[in-house]
């Protein structure tokens, strides 16, 4: 029986014996759906008669070195089983490209909200403060995980952490030359002859958005953190500032809110928001050089990111329906990473 659902390129009567082998309690049929949305590894809604699961696979094609990692997502949601930060229950990883193409993992369906954009439109200024304070206390929750307890001190190498990003998601770029961005390349040397000294390390997310978490179903706090597949040891900072982007992109540009009167809609500003945080983490607040360091970095590994998926577009494996236009924004990524490195850090810390 092969699979004629859409975004379904393998064979589900395979996929339905393995899981009936692997997954205690599983018992078909399968209902597969694609989840829409996700733009690096392709994702899918599996429904049985007994439960509901979630399969998330590598996408089928070349892909970029180290890219895709989808063994480190089932990692680290068994490591954090039991902490303070809310993930589904990962239940089996299958590195046998033979059942479905490529490796996969398979994790407990959870009831929630995505939401995409950030401004909360349709909640009131109550829930919209709720919801950021607790995705404030979920990343402080992440930051603070105990590595040894969760198992994952070999997650990643300690040390020297924004030296590496640059390094690696400078290669990822240059890697997948569809183009080649003036800006980006402008943003990369910048990066490199400004390596902060600053150095510590804790469990980071490496793609912490409200995106990529789900709410309750009626009520402000998150029930599931996803997409771990950049995730690492590094510096927590990192993190923050990679959510902060959020309030330097204008809502028609990324997912953003620079051009929103936020105290109108309930939501903290970019300073109230990190310095909760270090509140919450019992830090000081970053310099201006550490914070527009991180920023940057943030902005030019996001533009490294939308170039791969531009790559992914034109080779005709990306799943998403808006991949070409996704992969497209790379440049405008790039342009205002670059501004941010003209103009300094402008914000009021």
């Amino acid at each position: 029986m092969s699979a004629t659902a859409a975004g379904v390129d393998f064979d589900v009567a395979v996929l339905e014996r393995y899981l009936a082998e692997h997954v205690p309690g599983f018992e078909g049929p399968i209902d597969l759906g694609f989840i829409e949305g996700g733009q690096s590894n392709p994702t899918f809604h599996v429904r049985t008669p007994g439960g509901r699961y979630v399969l998330r696979k590598k996408p089928s094609g070349v892909l970029v070195p180290s890219a895709h990692a989808v063994d480190r997502e089932y990692r680290v949601m068994r490591g954090l089983a039991g902490t303070d930060v809310p993930v589904p229950q990962a239940l089996v990883l299958c590195d046998d490209a033979s059942i479905i193409g490529t490796p996969f993992y398979v994790m407990r369906f959870v009831e929630g909200r995505t939401l995409w954009d950030p401004a909360l439109p349709g909640e009131t200024n109550e829930i919209r403060g709720k919801m950021y304070e607790d995705l404030n206390r979920v990343l402080a929750a992440i930051h603070t995980v105990d590595l040894k307890k969760a198992d994952l001190e070999s997650y990643g190498r300690p040390g020297s952490y924004f030296e590496r990003q640059v390094s690696r998601w400078t290669k990822q770029y240059r890697a997948t030359d569809v183009y080649r961005i003036p800006t980006m390349d402008l943003v990369a040397d910048w990066l490199a002859a400004h390596i902060p000294t600053s150095d510590e390390t804790a469990l980071c997310h490496g793609d912490y958005r409200i995106d990529n978490v789900l709410f309750h179903p009626t009520e402000p706090r998150i029930v599931a953190v996803l997409d771990w597949e950049l995730s690492t040891l590094g510096h927590p900072l990192a993190d923050v500032a990679y959510q902060a982007m959020t309030w330097r992109f204008a809502s028609g540009e990324f997912r953003g809110m620079a051009d929103r009167d936020l105290p109108s809609f309930g939501i903290p500003s970019e300073d109230e928001y990190v310095a909760a945080y270090c509140r919450r983490t019992g830090r000081e607040l970053p310099s201006r050089e550490l914070w527009l360091f991180a920023m940057v970095c943030s902005m030019f590994r996001l533009g490294a990111i939308l170039h791969g998926i531009a790559l992914r577009a034109m080779q005709g494996t990306a799943k998403a329906k808006n991949a070409v236009e996704t992969g497209a924004r790379a440049q405008l990524i790039a342009d205002i990473a670059w501004r941010q490195v003209q103009e300094g850090d402008s914000s009021a810390r």
